[in-house]
């Protein structure tokens, strides 16, 4: 265990996350460029804000929520494309108060419509033109006539403890939950700077990801910008072969991704990337990675990648970094600051009265509560914040083992969530959409190995006795009409029946097993 609850320093009372991200630098250094933007490779391309120009668009963008009428605590769903308006908005909602909720442009209308209703969000920004309840939509083109036609605002005066956003995770229900964050959350992120990237003012930190995912507006953004460094992000079409040419242009210091692009660049670029500019190491989290993974990338490119695991409710609380060495089959060891234990119960079953694990033990992954990192609450579900505590104690759900010299080996999860590309996926949601469709008689799903290191979603379907012939082209055409493209299965086996429980439960643990049994 890492200590009796958190040991760095603690945020002031009076606390706005957008003004410790951004109005510090804008003070400090308000002509250095805080943010690049890049739709194609060459030079010139692209956009560049200053610090005070970041800063004008984000309290501008404050003032045009005022003007729109929402007040302190109001929620805003952010359904915006691609761009550094999507940036603008985030921050310059949690700068007037107002609790922004990102959410990916690759939403179906069913999946808005339930986090417009769970949320009460009073406005969505969007270009979809749909309404959803009583939320307001506005489109992005007309937001920014609102943003040009008013003067800045001020950050409003906060507490570290008020809510600063909102994101929405899956969980084990077929619905994803929001997890509530307070604006002592960038504050909480403290530990990541020397923990994980090694990041200073100089440095250049570009991020493989889209501005509407949260680990862009965290790694990507939110953490450069409070050093004083220099963001960069990337809207282009994003092809493998890319990302070193890309690398060497920007002069990246720093570069985060999720483990796959990582891959695919040794696989598909790998006569180019030998030559990376200035960068001095990759970051990546959102997934496992291979095993060999580090090893081969630093073999190939002379760098390392430091790897972080982290989760919705904290972001990434375990990691590697240019202090602490990676070891083989390690997550790496708790942030300086954390307190991090393995928690084991008292029967197989329960934890009541759960004891802190010795080292080589296997038991839940937790994190002591008052990590200022961690979340306020999840959104309305009372149920679920009291399914995580455990005295002092928040558990994710994570199986961990921490070996004698203090590391952190993952073992899975308790839970049956999948992985897809680094966002979690509920496999509840997936299956009451595939069991919707009228020749499914039931349907179960589990994330599969389909060759060494790449994982999907495969889904297991029983058809129903009168159907003649099920393709997997017409269930992904279906999923496809109420699930965003990274929810949707990448494999299908079509099966007499599940495992099962005696109970009747779908034994999905059981899944990928059947997947390779079957995989022709």
């Amino acid at each position: 265990m890492s200590g009796q609850g958190f040991q760095g320093p603690l945020p002031p009372d009076a606390f706005n996350m957008a003004r410790y991200a951004i109005g510090h630098a804008a003070d400090a250094t308000p002509d250095k460029i805080a943010l690049e933007v890049f739709d194609r490779l060459g030079v010139g391309a692209g956009e560049r804000w200053s610090y005070r120009a970041l800063e004008d668009a984000v309290l501008r963008s404050a003032a045009a929520f005022g003007a729109l009428g929402l007040t302190r605590g109001d929620r805003v769903l952010v359904h915006l494309p691609n761009t550094s308006r999507y940036a603008t908005a985030f921050f310059g909602a949690i700068a007037g108060g107002v609790i922004p909720i990102p959410v990916s442009d690759q939403l179906t209308e069913r999946e808005l419509a339930f986090l417009q209703a769970d949320s009460g969000a009073a406005l969505m920004l969007s270009d979809t033109g749909a309404g959803y309840g009583a939320t307001r939509t506005l489109s992005g083109a007309d937001f920014a006539e609102v943003v040009n036609a008013v003067a800045p605002s001020d950050y409003a005066a906060t507490l570290k403890d008020e809510p600063a956003y909102l994101v929405y995770t899956s969980g084990t229900t077929s619905e994803p939950k929001g997890v509530l964050h307070a604006h002592r959350a960038a504050w909480g992120r403290r530990p990541m700077y020397a923990g994980w990237y090694g990041l200073s003012a100089p440095d250049r930190m570009l991020h493989a990801g889209a501005f509407n995912w949260t680990y862009t507006l965290g790694t990507g953004l939110t953490d450069p910008w409070a050093c004083g460094a220099t963001a960069i992000v990337f809207t282009g079409v994003k092809e493998p072969t890319l990302w070193p040419q890309l690398i060497r242009e920007t002069g990246a210091t720093i570069f985060a991704a999720v483990p796959g692009v990582y891959r695919q660049m040794l696989k598909y670029a790998r006569d180019d990337i030998g030559d990376l500019g200035a960068l001095r190491h990759g970051l990546m989290a959102g997934e496992q990675p291979p095993a060999d993974l580090l090893e081969i990338w630093r073999a190939a490119t002379g760098r390392p990648l430091y790897e972080a695991l982290g989760m919705s409710e904290i972001s990434t609380y375990v990691s590697t970094s240019p202090e602490v060495a990676p070891r083989a089959g390690a997550a790496g060891k708790p942030q300086p600051g954390r307190a991090v234990a393995i928690l084991i119960g008292d029967d197989e079953d329960t934890m009541d009265a759960p004891r802190v694990a010795a080292a080589g033990e296997t038991g839940l992954l937790a994190v002591h509560r008052s990590d200022p990192g961690l979340m306020l609450r999840y959104w309305n579900r009372p149920e679920e914040d009291a399914a995580v505590r455990c005295g002092d104690w928040f558990i994710g759900g994570d199986l961990a083992m921490i070996d004698a010299d203090g590391y952190v080996h993952h073992r899975g999860r308790v839970s049956d969530v999948m992985n897809a590309g680094g966002y979690r996926v509920s496999p509840a949601e997936v299956e009451a959409v595939l069991a919707a469709h009228p020749d499914v008689l039931e349907a179960a799903c589990a994330e599969v190995e389909v060759r060494p290191g790449v994982h999907v979603i495969c889904a297991f379907v029983v058809a129903h006795e009168d159907c003649q012939s099920l393709a997997a082209d017409v269930l992904v055409a279906h999923a496809g009409q109420h699930l965003a493209p990274y929810k949707t299965p990448r494999a299908f086996r079509f099966v007499e029946t599940l495992p099962r429980t005696r109970n009747g439960k779908v034994r999905r643990s059981e899944l990928p097993a059947w997947f390779q049994r079957t995989d022709d």
